[in-house]
């Protein structure tokens, strides 16, 4: 016989206990335990079940592999992220803030697929035929066949995979779908995870593409179970401002491809739609004879994006100085201040500083720390830096510029934009060929700015 028991999980991490506690020990969030009943009981066990090893255990030189079988998703941006497309019997998880766009992107990208003679079975557990067809109607004409499918039982949704079999099955989003043998509400720890396991075995066992959409928290991770991010094959995010145009896409894992892509959207009226050219669309608007204001190059996966940074420094009002930035770390902001002021002997002590990336993207790369400090001290000495110049580079503490990866390819992104000038560490200047007429100026220390701008 069974015995019931409850335990407590962690909404936020899934970090089981025996107890209630008010501050989870993995997260150290407060008031995220909830109480979920168990059952637990001996398992039969029989020589007949057990393996037999020397058929179940393989060498891997006597594995077959093979080729991985790929399908676009109309969206080369999309398809950038995923590795170059959708791989059959895949577990997709898509998260996202509320109207980010991630219904709207799916929605897109399964009208692609079925308008190209694949089965899609889309399964929303939030919305209601009519709300979906509302949506589709304004994306575009559905001349495939896709099947709509508006429930939130586990069991009924996978009758339904198996009775429609689709090549590919969109699941959203997951923290609605439950299953009646587990007394839990829906989207708790139990029933996510026991519905993302049901949904990885059907995705393996039937060779079929799922995504799932995963709503997440106020902290911008997915909400459940740490471990539903595991357990799937790909994790991907969809970033960007609710009230701005801009949409990236951003893988954070896949076993498939590369987790440094992004694919970059703008949201219009009739849905998402593609940025060609990410580097044209960030430059967009700028002026060109204000100070505090500086191009440099940054890597998105294999894709070069050229960014304005902007910086405002002025006299402080308070007696503490503010140090504000949008789009990058502000401690690296005050760790760049430091360096002007000990290798450069600018006294900003005096001065708030405010740094800007334009276009609203969101950069952790060090290869930009040079246009950052070029920004913040063009700004302070109130000096028009170049238009047509770009840089990039690494700033260390002790005030030199370290090389970065993928030099010649930022160089020449920025020449086909009509860049003159580059303005690049001293060690790139090997791997940087083929520019033409463009200007390369190597700078070893932050006191060789001056001369260079």
């Amino acid at each position: 016989m069974a015995n019931k028991s409850s335990v407590f999980f962690c909404n936020e991490c899934g970090y089981e206990s025996a107890k209630w506690m008010g501050q989870c020990p993995a997260c150290r969030a407060w008031n995220t335990f909830v109480e979920e009943r168990t059952s637990s009981g001996k398992t039969s066990s029989s020589k007949s079940a057990r393996l037999d090893l020397e058929t179940a255990v393989t060498g891997i030189n006597d594995v077959k592999a093979d080729k991985m079988h790929r399908r676009s998703t109309g969206f080369p941006e999309f398809d950038r992220v995923l590795g170059g497309g959708l791989v059959d019997g895949s577990l997709i998880l898509l998260g996202g803030d509320p109207g980010i766009g991630k219904s709207t992107l799916l929605l897109q990208s399964m009208r692609n697929l079925s308008n190209s003679g694949e089965k899609v079975l889309y399964v929303s557990g939030e919305e209601s035929p009519s709300q979906i067809k509302i949506r589709a109607d304004r994306i575009g004409a559905f001349t495939g066949q896709m099947k709509l499918f508006c429930e939130t039982d586990l069991e009924l949704v996978s009758e339904a995979i198996r009775k429609v079999s689709p090549s590919i099955a969109v699941i959203d989003s997951i923290q609605t779908i439950y299953d009646p043998k587990i007394s839990s509400a829906a989207g708790s720890v139990s029933q996510i995870r026991e519905a993302t396991s049901v949904f990885m075995r059907m995705a393996k066992t039937l060779g079929i593409t799922i995504i799932l959409v995963g709503h997440v928290t106020k902290e911008g991770m997915v909400a459940g179970p740490r471990v539903l991010e595991h357990m799937v094959d790909t994790v991907l995010y969809l970033e960007g401002e609710r009230h701005a145009s801009y949409r990236i896409l951003r893988g954070v894992k896949n076993r498939f491809g590369s987790t440094d892509e992004i694919g970059i959207f703008e949201m219009e009226e009739n849905g998402l739609t593609e940025v060609k050219n990410a580097s044209e669309y960030m430059l967009n608007g700028r002026l060109e004879d204000a100070s505090g204001s500086c191009i440099s190059c940054s890597m998105g996966g294999s894709r070069p994006i050229l960014l304005e940074i902007q910086a405002l420094v002025c006299k402080t009002s308070f007696g503490m100085p503010r140090r504000s930035s949008t789009g990058t770390d502000a401690n690296r902001i005050n760790l760049l201040i430091a360096v002007l002021e000990k290798r450069m002997g600018l006294r900003m002590a005096d001065m708030d500083a405010y740094v800007n990336i334009a276009g609203g993207i969101k950069v952790t790369e060090p290869a930009i720390d040079l246009g950052l400090l070029l920004a913040i001290l063009s700004s302070a000495k109130d000096v028009v830096i170049d238009p047509y110049t770009v840089c990039f580079g690494e700033v260390g503490l002790s005030g030199e510029i370290r090389g970065v990866s993928q030099a010649s390819r930022r160089v020449n992104e920025a020449k086909g934009l009509g860049f003159k000038k580059a303005i690049i560490p001293y060690g790139n200047v090997s791997s940087v060929k083929d520019v033409g007429d463009m200007e390369i100026v190597p700078v070893k220390t932050v006191l060789e700015l001056g001369r260079a701008i």
